[in-house]
């Protein structure tokens, strides 16, 4: 189960692997090839749905020729 906090995180990080793609004008399938990850979990990923793995983070960025830390960018909520 995600939490609300977490869900934010995730969703912000979806949004920024999303405009990076785009950028490009990747498709997920496209994107998926050169990082070697399944399209589908880059669409969970893009939509919040799925708390991924650094690595992953790492694939996504190097394929979308980003530094992870530019995917990784978005507002802490106040606590």
């Amino acid at each position: 189960m995600i939490n609300l906090i977490n869900k934010e995180y995730l969703e912000a990080f979806g949004k920024n692997l999303r405009t990076a793609r785009e950028e490009l004008n990747l498709s997920q399938r496209q994107l998926g090839e050169k990082a070697n990850i399944d399209p589908s979990q880059i669409g969970r990923i893009e939509r919040g749905e799925q708390n991924t793995t650094l690595s992953t983070i790492a694939a996504l960025a190097k394929a979308l020729g980003k530094k992870p830390d530019e995917l990784l960018k978005f507002p802490f909520p106040d606590n």
